[in-house]
């Protein structure tokens, strides 16, 4: 997926000023918040899951080596091949060369953001393979020809009336399908056939279990599991960090996950891949590939922001973001939007690229809060803004005042008489900045 991350403050004000967005956005605020805080509620044991979680998650990037290639060693001794991709380049080239292979036209994908990353519905378009999401919200915006707005709701930007706007243009419907229970049977149709003429099957995975070389999925559709049942050939495309030890660690996620998530206990649909169809087996591809993406992730992993590695993609910290909130996910211009994706947006694409999305957060500290991984995006996100050139200028200006008292008490004093701060002129455009009083602090101080 191509970037705009550049053109987030213009996007912004765009997103502010359209109707249908905000209409959309203020539905569904409510619907995960109030859902989350239920299914936290029944869990008295929650915040000892978060805990044992992190600790899962941090032992296993401290030896992330060790899993994935136990990972690969299961998944061979289960029939499956595995394809190591260092970037979103060689991921690509591998699921062509798969879907070459198997003289593949049509693929049918369940939601996967990991895709959305490396850009593969681009690739398997121009190499003219048809693509088609399964995933309901991934299908709604591939008809719109939009990117996702939420990495586990994709399409929440759409009111039931764009949506049933765009299946009348596209499925020839002549009548308007006003109700949701029509809308989705309407899709349900159409995908059908889909699954039923596809050669190759492609899915993401909420966790890879190096101990019997399984991918997890988790869906609330069932879409993932005609996507990886049906056709003859079944791709996983995951990111290397979704690696787990074993069951037992998966099991504790998968409690945390939907919890975060939708506010279920669990997901209508937890789906485990361990290789291809064995010989008794009633259903299942021929062929079981797993695509593991690095992308950048070992760099980041060696750096100062590798607790960002332990996000499980949950989307809590978009829910309860009130940047996120106002404005949606376009605006941030990558895949991964709301206060994770200003962290893994600049670190992925550079400053340079996304230099404005660390400071597209109020640094509130309630994504953090609500993180069943206890990521602190917080602290995180002022990292990031103080790696900005001219942030670390302005630091350094200020040092050079703060060191210097006398200095320091005259400039402060200036600033009090002409009701004036340089620099700030972006933030005091939309608001305004108080009266300063006419004598500092430590004027007044040595008054008294």
């Amino acid at each position: 997926m191509k970037s705009t991350s550049h053109s987030f403050k213009f996007q912004a004000k765009n997103a502010l000023k359209n109707v249908n967005l905000q209409n959309a956005l203020a539905r569904s605020k409510s619907h995960f918040i109030d859902h989350r805080r239920s299914a936290i509620d029944a869990l008295p044991e929650f915040n000892a899951l978060r805990h044992r979680a992190r600790d899962i998650k941090a032992h296993t990037l401290e030896h992330l080596d060790v899993y994935l290639e136990l990972f690969e060693k299961q998944v061979l001794a289960s029939g499956g091949q595995v394809h190591w991709a260092v970037t979103a380049k060689d991921a690509c080239d591998a699921v062509l060369e798969i879907c070459k292979t198997a003289k593949a036209h049509s693929v049918v994908k369940g939601k996967s953001m990991v895709c959305e990353e490396i850009a593969l519905n681009a690739a398997l378009e121009q190499a003219d393979i048809e693509v088609v999401e399964t995933d309901l919200g991934e299908y709604i915006i591939q008809l719109a020809q939009e990117p996702p707005s939420h990495i586990i709701a994709p399409a929440v930007h759409k009111t039931r009336e764009e949506v049933a706007d765009l299946f009348r243009h596209h499925h020839g419907e002549k009548k308007h399908l006003g109700e949701i229970p029509d809308l989705v049977n309407e899709a349900r149709a159409v995908l059908r056939s889909k699954f039923l003429a596809a050669d190759v099957g492609i899915t993401g995975a909420n966790m890879l279990v190096a101990e019997t070389g399984s991918t997890v999925m988790v869906t609330n559709e069932g879409n993932g599991d005609l996507t990886n049942t049906l056709p003859r050939v079944h791709i996983v495309v995951a990111s290397i960090e979704k690696v787990v030890p074993t069951l037992e660690d998966c099991t504790t996620l998968l409690r945390l996950l939907a919890r975060s998530a939708t506010g279920q206990e669990m997901t209508s649909y937890t789906t485990l891949s361990t290789g291809p169809r064995r010989a008794k087996d009633v259903d299942g591809p021929e062929e079981f590939h797993v695509v593991l993406v690095d992308n950048g992730r070992s760099e980041l992993l060696a750096g100062d922001f590798s607790e960002m590695l332990q996000c499980i993609r949950c989307g809590a910290c978009l829910n309860h973001c009130p940047v996120y909130g106002a404005i949606g996910g376009h605006a941030y211009g990558w895949v991964y939007p709301g206060p994770m994706g200003s962290v893994l947006t600049s670190l992925f694409l550079g400053l340079k690229e996304a230099g404005d999305l660390p400071h597209a957060s109020t640094l509130c500290g309630h994504c953090e809060e609500v993180c069943p991984m206890s990521i602190p995006l917080p602290k995180l996100l002022h990292q990031l803004r103080t790696q900005k050139p001219q942030t670390k200028w302005l630091i350094g200006l200020w040092a050079f005042f703060a060191k210097r008292p006398r200095l320091y008490h005259r400039f402060s004093s200036l600033v009090g008489k002409v009701g004036y701060i340089p620099f700030i002129g972006s933030w005091t455009k939309t608001r305004h900045m108080p009266i300063a009083e006419k004598e500092t602090f430590m004027t007044t101080w040595n008054k008294k």
